[in-house]
């Protein structure tokens, strides 16, 4: 079974789900302000943290199938599922899967949307210096998912997100480039979830498209989004915005129906 951590005082059970290259120590900063209202699941996706290696590729869906193994453990029945990049594209397979387990879905600096040839090839080349120089690829890449305009003050956390990069196995990280390579376009399980949905994208976000994904979000009255001014970690650059707005739209209960 998968690695995971419980944290947290509330009622409302969130399970979150890190990104690439990161483990369940990325949610420390947020930690302190979601604590209060939810009872926060911590996972380590198969290849980072503590969580072994379970294949060549690590497909969505099959790391998917991993973390309801964790939530069937605990006896979650329904559950707040929140899933930063990569974690949110596990997120959404979970969505497609077993919707019914959702009170609801946030995507935290993700997409709904397959990766783009350009994405793809940029991808494929990595695989060779995954496995023979992770240290260059770590140091090379990390800095990038940070606001550009930021990067003096936030000069520690860009340490501590290569410190945390460097933890994972690069057989586990290679196995889940792959992965995400394959990943389908998941549009219609946004389209079709019944249950909240969350958006939180970054205007400086250089692993995702953010405009591409706000102008495509569907016209459904259960679900929002936020765009903030920095770029793909908002847990480490804006921890208390964002717990501020995962307290406010996952709490909130508003009738599914009401049209503002």
């Amino acid at each position: 079974m998968l690695n995971y951590e419980i944290s947290g005082n509330g009622t409302q059970n969130l399970v979150l789900l890190h990104g690439f290259m990161e483990n369940l120590l990325i949610w420390e900063e947020m930690e302190a302000f979601l604590s209060e209202k939810f009872r926060l699941i911590k996972i380590d996706l198969p290849g980072h943290g503590k969580s072994p290696v379970l294949d060549e590729i690590h497909r969505m869906e099959q790391m998917a199938m991993k973390v309801k193994e964790v939530t069937d453990f605990l006896n979650l029945e329904k559950f707040h599922l929140l899933g930063h990049s990569m974690g949110g594209y596990v997120s959404l397979a979970f969505a497609e899967n077993y919707p019914q387990f959702l009170k609801s879905l946030t995507l935290f600096f993700s997409t709904y949307f397959p990766d783009d040839e350009e994405k793809k090839e940029q991808r494929r080349k990595s695989f060779r210096i995954i496995l023979e120089n992770f240290r260059a690829y770590v140091s090379a890449g990390i800095p990038n998912l940070f606001n550009p305009n930021e990067k003096d003050i936030l000069e520690g956390k860009i340490e501590l997100a290569k410190e945390i990069a460097l933890s994972t196995k690069p057989e586990g990280a290679l196995a889940c480039v792959k992965g995400m390579i394959e990943r389908p376009d998941r549009t219609r399980v946004i389209q079709d979830l019944e249950a909240k949905i969350l958006i939180i994208a970054g205007k400086h976000d250089g692993a995702v498209k953010t405009d591409l994904l706000i102008k495509n979000i569907p016209d459904k009255t259960n679900i929002k989004s936020y765009v903030l001014d920095c770029g793909h970690n908002g847990h480490w650059e804006k921890p208390e915005v964002c717990a501020a707005i995962i307290n406010t739209e996952l709490l909130h209960n508003l009738p599914k129906k009401l049209v503002f």
